[in-house]
Formats: structure tokens, C-alpha cells, sequence
């Protein structure tokens, strides 16, 4: 465990500013590359109305999170080496495509059967099941196209580094997995502990990931990857350690979801385990420890992550 230490004083920095210019990029780039269109050399393109899903499943919507900690973390670490621009901005699509997709499946029946995500139907309410199975399925086989162009715009080993990591933060011991331990914890009751591995999984893992693929697009040391891979699961597990504090204080209209599900579902969550004030200490505390990692790390200028990290503790929604 990295030692605590208080953070070094920062200038100030405009996060909503740096945000959307980066935004605007993740943005086009998602436009650009969801299409029905045939690559190069291929006969025929998607399904138009398969892609009509993913589209929807994807664009205009969202906090964009994972993308912003994706090209912060690469910015950090190419400040002091050589960065890979083009790996980073594929990076942070790819792992936005993996949320998406975990979340069409989630709001599916056969899961948490919710009808409401990012203020407007969920994917299977507006195009059916079948349909919201399959948009997902290409969404996550298509992060993988993203991270592996047929161009020399990114070096072939950035390229295998970059699909082990996603394939590790979704797969059955990461965001996969997690899932598969909050679906099987329904009204059982967990110690803090399984509470906290059943979070580092299904939440803490992707976010974690998007911190370290970043990193992965320049030449981190070894020190500043130690660093940020804590930062990444500190700021992971507080995510959603705030997401079940506004489960219960937020509307449904600020969520852009359905709040109360977890309560209505009986799922353990961190207020039902501790109780909403020693909630809202433990996400401050978990602020701090990612502040202190992004200290440890020994990288010049980390304001952007520092700024993102008490983002995810202090939002709204």
C-alpha cells in the first residue's frame, strides 16, 4: 500500500474546459467510426439497423469518463516521454464501447430489467431484445477493431499491450465477473470486504483499466505506473461508492436512470452496509488516497487526474 502523503499544491486548472476539447474529439471519433459502412477490401458493411442500435447505444449520452482518464493518464505520462496521441484517442473510444455495452446488457430483462438509461429508453425498450443482445455484442467486439487499426498509426506491441489490458478489465475478472457476483448477491448479505471485491470488479476494474491503457499509449516508469494503478482503484471503488449514495438522495431525472433500483432489488450496497454519513467519509477518504497515489507517482502534472477524481466524488449524478 502506498504511504499516505499529502498532494503537492497545483495551479489552477479549468477541467470543464480541458474536458471539452477532448470530449469533441472522443465525440467525432465515435460519429466517424460507429457506421453501417464496409472496410476496405470487404464486400458488405453492418446490418444498417444493427448499427442504428449501437449508435444509439453510444452516442450523445454519457459522462464519458473512462475516455477523459484515458487520455489524462497518457497525457501525464507523455509529458515526460514519448506519447502515442493516435493509441490514446483509440484507447478511449474502445473502452467507452466496453461501458456501453456492459450497460445494455445490465438494463436487460434478464438482468436488472431497467427501462430508463441517460434520460431516455433503455436499448431493449426502444429496439427489442434481440436486437440489444447483438448491438451489444458488436460493441465490445468492435472495441477491439479500434484498438488494432490496419494503419502504422500505432506500433503493433502498443497494440497487443492495449487489447490485454481491456480484455482483463471486462472479462470474467473484471467487469464480467463482478457482475456475475452482484447478480448472485441479491438479498444476501455481504461483509464489507466482499462488498468492496464485488465493486472492484464489476465498476473499479474498467475505470482502473482506462487509467493504465492511458499510461500504456507513452512509456510510463515504473513508479508512475505503481502510482497511477492505485489511483485507478481508488477513484474506481469510490465511483461506486457514490453511485449508491445517489441511489438514494438523487431523482430519477438528475440520474438520468432509475434511482431506488437497488433498494426495490435488494441489493447490498454500501449505504445499506455502513449507512449513508459513513458513505459519503469513505468516498472522501478514497479522494484522498487517489490524490496521494497521483503524488507517489513522481509524474510533473497531474492536475487533469486530480481534477477527474474529485469529479467522480462530488457529481451530481
Amino acid at each position: 500500500m502506498l504511504a499516505a502523503v499529502a498532494p503537492r499544491p497545483v495551479a489552477p486548472f479549468d477541467l470543464d474546459s480541458w474536458s471539452r476539447e477532448r470530449l469533441n474529439q472522443v465525440e467525432r471519433a465515435l460519429e466517424a467510426w460507429i457506421t453501417a459502412d464496409a472496410p476496405q477490401g470487404v464486400d458488405h458493411g453492418a446490418p444498417a439497423a444493427l448499427v442504428e442500435a449501437m449508435r444509439y447505444s453510444v452516442l450523445d449520452g454519457g459522462k464519458r469518463l473512462r475516455p477523459l482518464l484515458v487520455l489524462a493518464a497518457h497525457e501525464a505520462v507523455a509529458a515526460d516521454g514519448h506519447g502515442c496521441p493516435a493509441a490514446a484517442l483509440r484507447a478511449a473510444c474502445a473502452v467507452e464501447l466496453i461501458h456501453a455495452y456492459s450497460l445494455v446488457h445490465d438494463d436487460m430483462p434478464c438482468m436488472d430489467n431497467d427501462v430508463l438509461r441517460r434520460g431516455k429508453p433503455t436499448v431493449h425498450v426502444q429496439f427489442g431484445e434481440a436486437s440489444a443482445l447483438l448491438a451489444g455484442d458488436a460493441l465490445q467486439a468492435l472495441a477491439f477493431e479500434f484498438l488494432t487499426p490496419q494503419d502504422d498509426s500505432v506500433p503493433c506491441t502498443v497494440q497487443a499491450r492495449l487489447c490485454g489490458l481491456l480484455a482483463r478489465a471486462a472479462g470474467s475478472a473484471g467487469m464480467a465477473g463482478g457482475q456475475a457476483i452482484d447478480l448472485a448477491s441479491v438479498g444476501l448479505p455481504l461483509t464489507e470486504n466482499q462488498l468492496r471485491e464485488m465493486h472492484q470488479l464489476k465498476t473499479g476494474a474498467l475505470l482502473q483499466g482506462s487509467v493504465v491503457m492511458g499510461a500504456h499509449c507513452a512509456a510510463p516508469s515504473a513508479q508512475a505506473l505503481k502510482g497511477l494503478e492505485a489511483y485507478g482503484a481508488a477513484i474506481g471503488l469510490a465511483f461506486q461508492v457514490v453511485d449508491d449514495i445517489l441511489d438514494v438522495t438523487a431523482d430519477s431525472a438528475t440520474l438520468g436512470k432509475t434511482a431506488g433500483k437497488d433498494a426495490d432489488n435488494d441489493k447490498p450496497t454500501y449505504v445499506s452496509l455502513m449507512g449513508l454519513a459513513a458513505s459519503q467519509a469513505y468516498a472522501a477518504q478514497l479522494l484522498q488516497q487517489a490524490l496521494d497515489a497521483l503524488h507517489a507517482s513522481g509524474l510533473a502534472d497531474t492536475r487533469a487526474l486530480q481534477a477527474l477524481a474529485g469529479m467522480v466524488v462530488h457529481r451530481a449524478s
